[in-house]
């Protein structure tokens, strides 16, 4: 059993078959973690005990039969989302020792499953960032090229499945948190539909906007974790009554008379040349398969970066001002009140959180409102009307995920704009509310490159049925970095 190269599916059924344990799993992947996380520092807390506690019940659950296709299954989970019992950092000094008094919706649901919780990884602070170097902890390093970044705010979770240390995991994507890294990575990621999965219990960044999404190798994996953690839920008043699909039963192979749409503004002005081609191959492929594939046109793109730039800091600087060192996080003792407040969030939050919330609150303040956050939403719904418009002309929408391959660390940390430019072709369907998959497609420069595939809402069966059906054509899926074990005294 080569545990870095089996997929969730697989896995199950050797466990099924008992030609694994769910013990045997958790200790190939925490022998992987002790390998290689020094290297790649995806975690930010791994809990061994814990995790082998929960493969012995999963053991126990499959020894009476009634496992479910998560039971003992290896995980990684975001540190923006709260487990009982553990610290939930959000990458933050604010958080540092915060420890979780109850579980998110989303972990309920995974260890109802009887999956195994490996431990938390790593993220930009308060899920704020595309490279996972805003993280006030570590910096999470691409498997492919250590010089180079994950991806982010989910890096952590993205590099942990590319690395081989877990099956799959769970991230969030408020703007491509999921699928930005997912592709830098070279692994599978998907973005439900906002409302799709529950956010009780994780830590908000933009509320209109967050969502809990898988990571995993392949499409049917995501389509099993989907599965597990989706549904409504009386915690959460934004999440969707939509009844929960059998996402891997409709995983045919088949993509025959299916119309695919590919919006010409999604091939933007500095894309490089290595990443159009392995996505423009690939839509081919799609193509091959007995895909119609149709040009369209989604014409309030280019507003997406700045609409989302006023929308997202100012739901952020709401949701933030929790954070003032009175109820909960750190506390910095100053001569007053006010005083205490300011010291504890200059020193709490890093620079690019305290950047955002300037933003945000620049734009919700009076006088200023009506001219940027109202706007903003405005020309939001133009963009959601574009998706409406087009959807009724094709079934899915196929693009790439990000106009660039993963960078080296640092080289954007200056400026701040070349960074949020990494989101500018996953930052329209986030807007939107629409469930976007983003799959492994080829390499560029020795580095993966993704393929995003983008859907109606509440049809992530249609996408993860697209996905599917290019992976069990290709074998970009297939294709692991070669990392070699770093002593954990090697600095």
């Amino acid at each position: 059993m080569d545990f870095q190269k089996l997929t969730i599916a697989e896995a199950h059924t050797l466990l099924q078959a008992r030609e694994a344990s769910a013990v045997e799993l958790t200790e190939a992947a925490l022998e992987r973690i002790v390998a290689v996380d020094n290297a790649v520092k995806a975690f930010l807390d791994i809990d061994d005990e814990g995790a082998l506690e929960m493969a012995r019940a999963a053991d126990e659950r499959i020894a009476h039969g009634n496992a479910r296709p998560l039971t003992g299954i290896p995980l990684a989970i975001k540190d923006v989302l709260c487990m009982r019992g553990t610290t939930t950092t959000c990458g933050s000094h604010m958080l540092e020792e915060w420890v979780a008094p109850y579980d998110a919706m989303a972990i309920t649901k995974l260890k109802a499953d009887n999956a195994v919780l490996l431990g938390k990884t790593n993220m930009d602070e308060f899920a704020m960032g595309s490279s996972t170097e805003n993280s006030a902890f570590v910096m999470t390093r691409n498997p492919w090229d250590v010089a180079r970044v994950p991806g982010g705010s989910s890096g952590g979770s993205a590099a942990a499945v590319a690395a081989g240390e877990a099956l799959g995991s769970l991230g969030t994507d408020t703007g491509g948190s999921v699928r930005q890294p997912a592709a830098l990575c070279g692994v599978t990621g998907l973005k439900p539909t906002y409302g799709r999965v529950s956010r009780y219990g994780l830590v908000a960044f933009a509320s209109s906007l967050d969502q809990i999404g898988p990571f995993a190798r392949t499409a049917r994996d995501c389509a099993l974790l989907l599965e597990a953690i989706a549904g409504a839920d009386i915690n959460d008043s934004t999440a969707a009554r939509e009844p929960v699909s059998n996402y891997a039963a409709m995983l045919d192979g088949n993509v025959k008379g299916l119309r695919v749409g590919v919006p010409q503004e999604y091939f933007v002005e500095g894309m490089e040349p290595g990443v159009e081609a392995a996505v423009r191959a690939a839509i081919e492929t799609l193509r091959d398969l007995g895909a119609e594939i149709v040009e369209v046109s989604l014409p309030h793109t280019s507003y997406a970066l700045p609409v989302y730039y006023i929308v997202a800091p100012a739901e952020a600087s709401a949701n933030l001002a929790r954070f003032n060192g009175v109820r909960y996080g750190l506390h910095v003792e100053g001569e007053n009140v006010i005083d205490e407040m300011e010291l504890t969030r200059g020193q709490g939050f890093g620079a690019e959180v305290r950047r955002r919330i300037m933003l945000g609150t620049y734009a919700l303040s009076a006088g200023y409102y009506d001219a940027y956050y109202k706007r903003a939403q405005q020309v939001r719904t133009l963009i959601r009307r574009d998706f409406q418009q087009v959807f009724a002309q094709v079934d899915v929408l196929a693009a790439a995920v990000s106009p660039t391959i993963a960078f080296e660390i640092g080289a954007k940390t200056d400026d701040p704009l070349a960074m949020y430019l990494s989101d500018v072709l996953t930052l329209p369907a986030s807007l939107a509310g629409v469930p976007g998959l983003a799959v492994p497609c080829g390499f560029s420069a020795g580095m993966p490159v993704g393929l995003q595939l983008i859907g109606r809402p509440f049809d992530e069966g249609t996408i993860l049925r697209v996905g599917d059906a290019y992976q069990q054509a290709t074998d970009w899926h297939l294709r692991r970095p070669e990392l070699a074990a770093v002593p954990a005294d090697d600095e």
